[in-house]
């Protein structure tokens, strides 16, 4: 008992398994209240309702679990987790676990190795093996019984891990050391007289010794001419038996295709011989073009369709 580091006013907990003997447990139990004292606390619990308990977090200072001679349990990664939670920080696991020490292909059983890992996984710090011995005859008989697996090259590790000396979720101020600040890198020194030369200040700029220049006289008669439009345009718009302007056209020939369709869709409209169209069939001639069309007001533009200028 003097390996698990137990002292008086701590509380412990025990975690035992289905095939711990009842004996050893109650056992194991009493030497742990007499180490603790009448101010310590021994709790017990069945690995299988560990995930389910009460305990609150940062509830133990020493955990033992497989501690009991002829346990042969396998502490899966939420009961490492589990244990982890309820440690207090600083607080000690010490965990005896059956592990395979040849390399199994798909083996529920861990080699010493993975087991470390798994502490490590679960929150622990400090994780390391302290001690390697072979199981006894019940012990692998009850591997077999219990667990279900038949091998020559089992052994028991006993393994210790410690909970970090915080909690999850804390807050802490970090003390980072800052280096010294160099000392300003002493700027080169300039000429005088090539500082002058590039230096233009109020003083400099007098009015009366400028020479301003008319922004006018920098533009040539040429420069003034309005350019002809058609040296504006692309080369290629334009071009072909159709005329077709650019999809972005900014030559003007676009503007000027327009003007020249609506000019002939004025010229395609028919023109009234007496003048009458307007005021209805009673007042058109025969050859009429509105001929069945109602009244329309004087300069009112009507479209007439195919149809009725075939009819007509």
């Amino acid at each position: 008992m003097a390996d698990f580091g137990i002292s008086a006013g701590q509380s412990v907990a025990v975690v035992w398994d289905k095939p711990s003997p009842l004996e050893a447990l109650k056992d194991l139990v009493e030497k742990l209240q007499a180490l603790t004292g009448s101010e310590g606390r021994v709790s017990v619990e069945n690995i299988n309702q560990l995930l389910q308990s009460a305990h609150k977090e940062s509830s133990f200072d020493v955990i033992l679990a497989g501690a009991i001679p002829g346990s042969c349990t396998l502490h899966s990664a939420e009961v490492l987790a589990e244990m982890a939670r309820i440690l207090r920080p600083g607080g000690s696991l010490f965990l005896k676990e059956p592990v395979e020490t040849a390399v199994v292909n798909e083996s529920k059983v861990k080699t010493a190795s993975k087991l470390c890992s798994a502490l490590t996984l679960s929150g622990l710090v400090e994780v390391k093996e302290l001690h390697r011995e072979s199981l006894s005859p019940e012990e692998i008989q009850s591997v077999q019984e219990h667990l279900g697996y038949h091998s020559d090259s089992l052994v028991s590790v006993q393994i210790t891990g410690k909970k970090p000396n915080f909690e999850v979720g804390s807050s802490s101020q970090l003390k980072l050391s800052t280096a010294k600040k160099s000392s300003p890198s002493v700027k080169p020194a300039v000429d005088p007289a090539a500082a002058k030369l590039w230096t233009l200040s109020a003083n400099d700029m007098e009015d009366e010794g400028m020479d301003l220049i008319d922004s006018d006289e920098l533009l040539d008669p040429e420069d003034l001419k309005k350019p002809d439009p058609a040296s504006l345009r692309a080369p290629s718009c334009g071009e072909g038996k159709k005329r077709k302007a650019c999809k972005n056209c900014t030559c003007g020939l676009a503007e000027e295709l327009e003007k020249e369709n609506s000019r002939e869709q004025t010229s395609s409209q028919p023109k009234s011989a007496c003048g009458n169209c307007y005021l209805g069939d009673a007042f058109r001639c025969a050859s009429c073009p509105y001929l069945g069309m109602p009244a329309f007001k004087p300069g009112e533009q009507v479209l007439l369709s195919n149809s009725n200028l075939s009819d007509a």
